[in-house]
Parts: structure tokens; sequence; C-alpha cells
């Protein structure tokens, strides 16, 4: 009896001793800092945010996360309560982001601030504030992908349609008529080459052509200095017939009145003749190419072909 007491003594006091051990160990490890409580609200996805998972802002490990729970007053909100150091400058601009640790998956709190010097956010366990929670990276490249990926589809579906049977018809059409319209141009191209080999010779009748233009151009340019200089043709006509109309003046004060008539008659026609050679000198001198070219012709006259009535 003894020794089944003695036994029994030994293994209480093993059992009190392993407790106490349990005790004392979760007494010496718990955390005795104090620590400031949050709140994230969101209707997000959280994958691989767990209790414990680490709080950081900006990289340094400020707190933890205590709970994770649904919201009661709106269905479908995750409410993720945070413990945070109380010196962490939490401000009103300080949001949230979910981020990863390498390629474990394991989730944690990356808390940031929008700028510098906004005013602190005050919290209580009675009434803790909310900082939200933005799109993480994952999150972003989710979305980002799902727009691309739908972006493809449409492309892809257009892509169909481009390449339906009655296009491809189509567009093979147009590539014989590419192909048919090239052997056109090369066919061109060979016709145009006997007329491309008689272009320089061409040019060459062309400035040999200028050239006379030129010199008949000088020519004529010389024959209207000479008629219109001082000493020329023409003055010396005009000169001429003035003193031929001087002597006829003369001629016909002088004859006797019996053959004042006959006179009259000569003298009228030869005033004529002195008029049109006059008219046709008054020509030369406005227009020398006449000589060359004809004189102009007469402007056709109300009711004629060609008559332009003038704008008032």
């Amino acid at each position: 009896m003894e020794n089944k007491s003695h036994a029994l003594m030994t293994g209480f006091f093993t059992l009190a001793l392993l407790t106490a051990a349990v005790l004392f160990g979760i007494w010496f490890n718990r955390d005795r800092i104090e620590r400031n409580p949050y709140l994230l609200a969101t209707t997000l996805s959280i994958p691989g945010l767990n209790p414990q998972a680490a709080v950081r802002y900006r990289g340094l490990e400020v707190g933890k996360v205590d709970d994770i729970d649904f919201d009661p007053n709106n269905a479908g909100q995750i409410i993720v309560h945070l413990s945070v150091d109380p010196e962490t400058p939490i401000t009103r601009t300080t949001y949230a982001t979910l981020g990863y640790q390498g390629v474990t998956g394991i989730a944690y709190i990356q808390l940031d601030d929008e700028s510098i010097g906004s005013p602190r956010l005050g919290t209580s366990k009675a009434n803790p504030s909310r900082i939200p929670l933005q799109p993480g990276l994952f999150d972003q490249l989710e979305k980002r992908g799902k727009a691309i990926l739908s972006q493809s589809e449409a492309a892809a579906a257009k892509l169909n349609t481009l390449l339906s049977p009655e296009n491809q018809k189509t567009i093979l059409a147009a590539f014989a008529d590419v192909s048919a319209t090239a052997k056109s141009y090369r066919d061109l191209s060979q016709q145009l080459a006997p007329t491309v080999d008689k272009l320089p010779a061409l040019a060459d009748q062309a400035h040999s052509t200028l050239a006379s233009v030129n010199r008949l151009a000088t020519d004529v340019n010389k024959l209207t200095t000479s008629l219109q200089g001082p000493d020329g043709a023409i003055t010396r006509i005009a000169g001429t017939v003035d003193r031929v109309g001087n002597s006829l003046d003369a001629v016909t004060s002088g004859i006797e009145l019996e053959a004042l008539p006959g006179i009259t008659g000569l003298t009228d026609e030869t005033r004529s003749s002195m008029r049109a050679v006059r008219r046709t000198m008054n020509t030369l001198n406005d227009r020398p190419q006449s000589i060359l070219f004809g004189a102009p012709g007469t402007p056709p006259g109300p009711g004629e072909d060609g008559f332009v009535a003038p704008k008032k």
C-alpha cells in the first residue's frame, strides 16, 4: 500500500510541476507591451492572412493581428483586429495593404501613409479607429489581368470575324488585284522604256529651240530699238509725213480758185493716205512685234461670237 501511495504522490507532483512550468512559460512569454487597437474593414479578399500575423509600418514590425471575423452589421465585410505599438505614427491619411512574405503565401498587414505631417489618428479599446485597406499588388494584378483577358477575348472574337470565309475570299481577291496591278506596272515600265530612252534627245532639242527663241527675242529687241530710236525708221517716216502735209497745205493755199475742187479732192486722198501711214507708224511704235506676228485681231462686237459685255 505504501508503494502505491508513493507512486500516486509522485504522479500528482509531476502533474503539478508540468502545470506550473506551462503557466510560467505562458506568463514569461506573454506580451507585456501596451498596444493600441485598430480595425481594418474591407470587402476585399484576404488570402493567407491569419491571426498573429505581423503588422508592419513601412517595413518595420509594429504589431500583430489579434483576430479576424465578419462584420455583423454589413454582410460580406470582414473586420481585422490589429494591435499596434503606440509609438507608431498612425495618422488620418494612413492606409493598409496586404503583403506576402516571399513565396510562402503568408500574408501580413503593410501600413503606409499618403503624406507627411498629417494629424494623428486617435483610438481606444472601447471605440477602435478604422484604417482603410486598399488593394495590394496581387489584387491590382488580378484586376488588370481580368481586364487584359477580356480585351484578349474581344480581340480574338474580332480576329475570328475578320478571318471569316467571306472575308478570306475578299482578302485573297484583293491580293490578286494587287498582283495584277504590279504586273501591269511592270509591263508599263517596259512599254515606256523606248520613250524614256528618247528623253535625252528631246531635252537637247528643247534646249536648241529655247536658244533659237532667245536669239529671236534678242533680234526683235534690236529691231524695236532701231525703229524707235531718235534716228530710226519710224521717226524718219513720221517727219516725212509731216513735211508732205505742210507742202500740200502750201500748195493748196497757192492754187487759184478754179482748180480748187480737183486739188481739194487730191489733197483729201493724200491726207487720208498720210493718216493711214501715220496709224501704221503708231501701230509699229506701240506693237513692234506685229512685224513678225501680225496685227492683233479686232475684238468681237455685240451680237458676234465670243463677245463679252464689259463689267460695270
